[in-house]
């Protein structure tokens, strides 16, 4: 004959429920299933939106006045990369997209023949979304102002890497005043992403001998990206 004794899990569960009779609750509410991560239609849908809101920012009054366009962002909405430079040239402010100009076809290169991926499978971006006067560097107010899109726009990406090129860009993100020349060769966690931090095209293109650095710095962000 089988034992009418409940076994150990009913006679738990039923001195929780008899428990939570005592303290007054009658219903226990159904469990939801966590929900899932958005898709890259949700995660464009959102972009544009957050792309709208920037359009019409005016935090930092000298840019907005001297801007023709701002400059949000571009590329796959759900990608695993992020390349994050510093902000837009004239080339840039014209187009109003990152990277366009001769920096841009350098980044490029490390893109479609050094990482042998296409331009549109990553996401390309800036510290700021405005063209500072004369390409100045950007002062730390105005990276302040504009830091809220910069954490949504990598909140609705997701990515699992970040590439910093260049030290403001290494710098604001990190919040570290280290050289880039200290950043660089070594990976970063933020908020459980993987950076990695590399000289900036531009800066490339002044300095040709920082290509060598830049494909070490490369290699092993694309080391990490396969471990995964």
């Amino acid at each position: 004959m089988a034992s009418r004794v409940p076994n150990r899990a009913v006679r738990t569960a039923i001195q929780r429920l008899e428990s939570l009779q005592r303290a007054g609750i009658t219903h226990v509410p159904k469990r939801h299933r966590a929900p899932a991560q958005p898709g890259p239609a949700a995660s464009a849908v959102a972009l544009a939106a957050l792309a709208r809101k920037v359009a019409a920012c005016t935090r930092c009054s000298e840019l907005a006045r001297s801007r023709t366009q701002t400059v949000f962002g571009v590329g796959n909405p759900h990608s695993r990369l992020v390349f994050c430079g510093e902000a837009p040239g004239a080339d840039e402010d014209r187009q109003g997209e990152p990277f366009v100009g001769r920096a841009g076809q350098l980044l490029n290169d490390i893109i479609v023949k050094g990482m042998k991926m296409r331009r549109e499978d990553v996401y390309i971006l800036n510290i700021l979304r405005c063209r500072p006067p004369g390409n100045r560097t950007p002062l730390p107010v105005e990276a302040a102002a504009c830091r809220e899109y910069l954490d949504k726009q990598l909140e609705i990406i997701q990515p699992e890497f970040i590439c910093c090129l260049g030290a403001v860009a290494a710098q604001n993100l990190l919040g570290t005043d280290a050289t880039i020349g200290r950043l660089r060769g070594q990976v970063h966690d933020y908020h459980g992403i993987k950076v990695v931090c590399t000289y900036h095209p531009a800066y490339v293109l002044r300095n040709p001998q920082a290509k060598r650095p830049v494909w070490d710095d490369i290699r092993l962000l694309m080391t990490e990206m396969q471990k995964k």
